[in-house]
């Protein structure tokens, strides 16, 4: 794709109209690089539209120019794909209304650059529970994680956001608006084109509004931190808690020693959940629509699992405060690497019966490739998901471990796929992954794949460097 041209630049400008545009470098540059400082984009010009219609103006214009587009949300995006090199950029933050909530329908709809937590605050204040949520969920938009098919912690009970949205609005690479938004649980006739947009990661369209599902509050609600010697007997915890709460496990987070040690001397105000120090830990939320069933269950749950040798150790939180602060050592997993040198970052999926076989696995593979590396695996074990990272020995030379990189996640990841895994969970390929996702994907599935984006966008002008 070249460049797009003055003439074309200009007329973006004077479409978008005051407010809409900037090139100046330095409004942009927040928004030119993601969380990790692996990607540095570059644009000519960033569009914030307003409304819909203002989206689908630029978009049309864009098509007729034949000018790249790379959409974006709140920016938490992990592979950079969300980042612009030379194409312009269309931010979708400034589409900020929710349009309505529902009760009876279960359902809001809201536009794409409604926050996940604004979302859920907007369900809360209508006595309703909008289930996703994630570690950047005070940035992270409703359009970005539609588009990345988000998943987060409470998928093991609500599913990730395919499943929770009825209806999208969206933008399409030549300008017209599809009107989507429904809120049927039901609509058998044909192909359910939402399904494609979501996960898209922006290259079959630009998400302005959604329609999610809502669910009741819970009434109820139970948390523990507990300590396990092993990742099996993880997974055994877990089958126990599912056939002692009937599908009311919530959260079920798992995570190494090492990490939880990074948490602890990095980010401040975080003391030992537990008296003791276990190899694991697993962070447990239990929920019921009855009140107090939850605290009861989870008593029974963990009695079992102590007179069983499940467990080693364990503490309920007696408080909100206690419940944040369990929480906080999970969510600070990522961030308190960071001051540990980089890294090489595994967002990877396999069946939950094997998530104890690829851990020890991987990590021997791991230590046998680079000795000294250090594994900090930590997830969802609900789902599955395991944000399998391997750090740089101490005292290492860090440039040197990084520029092994690709070839110790390609060990990681062939282990992933023997176990009929997934190279990207939650996060998507964007630019990180999308040429390695060919060595996974058949052939069919990539000319398929193709097969759609060409109906959609002939001309490539969405998120080009983006997917197959």
């Amino acid at each position: 794709m070249t460049p797009p041209s003055a003439a074309a630049l200009q007329t973006l400008k004077s479409a978008a109209g005051t407010g809409g545009w900037t090139d100046d470098p330095a409004e942009i540059a927040p928004w030119l690089t993601e969380w990790r400082n692996r990607w540095q984009g570059h644009t000519p010009l960033m569009l914030t539209p307003r409304s819909t219609e203002e989206a689908a103006r630029l978009v049309a214009i864009c098509a007729e120019h034949r000018v790249a587009i790379t959409p974006q949300g709140g920016d938490t995006g992990l592979v950079g794909g969300q980042i612009p090199y030379g194409e312009v950029l269309l931010s979708t933050r400034k589409l900020r209304a929710i349009r309505d909530v529902t009760p009876l329908d279960d359902a809001m709809t809201v536009e794409a650059g409604v926050t996940l937590l604004e979302a859920q605050q907007a369900a809360a204040a209508a006595d309703r529970l909008f289930p996703l949520s994630l570690a950047a969920e005070g940035t992270a938009t409703i359009g970005g994680v539609v588009s990345t098919n988000a998943g987060g912690t409470a998928v093991i009970r609500y599913g990730v956001m395919r499943d929770l949205v009825l209806g999208l609005e969206a933008v399409l690479p030549d300008g017209q608006i599809f009107h989507g938004l429904k809120r049927l649980r039901k609509d058998n006739t044909g192909y359910d084109l939402k399904q494609l947009l979501i996960g898209a990661e922006g290259t079959l369209g630009v998400v302005t509004a959604a329609t999610v599902k809502l669910f009741p509050v819970m009434r109820s609600r139970a948390t523990a931190m507990v300590g396990l010697e092993t990742p099996a007997a993880a997974i055994d915890l877990l089958a126990r808690a599912k056939a002692e709460t009937g599908g009311g496990v919530e959260a079920f987070e798992l995570m190494k020693r090492i990490g939880m040690g990074f948490v602890l001397a990095n980010i401040p105000d975080t003391p030992e959940p537990l008296d003791s120090t276990p190899p694991w830990y697993v962070l447990i939320e239990l929920v019921s629509g009855e009140p107090g069933a939850a605290d009861a269950a989870m008593e029974r749950l963990l009695t079992h699992a102590f007179e069983t040798g499940l467990i080693t150790d364990a503490a309920i939180s007696q408080n909100d405060a206690q419940r944040a602060a369990f929480w906080k050592v999970r969510e600070e997993q990522s961030a308190a690497q960071k001051p540990e040198g980089g890294g090489w970052k595994h967002d990877v999926s396999v069946p939950v019966s094997r998530i104890a076989d690829f851990l020890e696995e991987a990590t021997t593979a791991v230590e046998r490739f680079h000795p000294g590396a250090r594994v900090s695996a930590f997830g969802h074990v609900g789902d599955g998901n395991m944000h399998y990272d391997v750090l740089c020995p101490l005292g290492g030379d860090l440039p040197a471990f990084l520029a092994r990189w690709a070839e110790g996640s390609q060990i990681v990841h062939d282990i992933v796929a023997r176990y009929d895994g997934s190279i990207s969970a939650e996060h998507g390929l964007g630019r990180l992954k999308t040429e390695e996702a060919r060595r996974y994907k058949s052939p069919l599935e990539i000319a398929a794949m193709q097969g759609i984006r060409a109906a959609f966008d002939p001309n490539r002008i969405m998120n080009p460097g983006v997917l197959f």
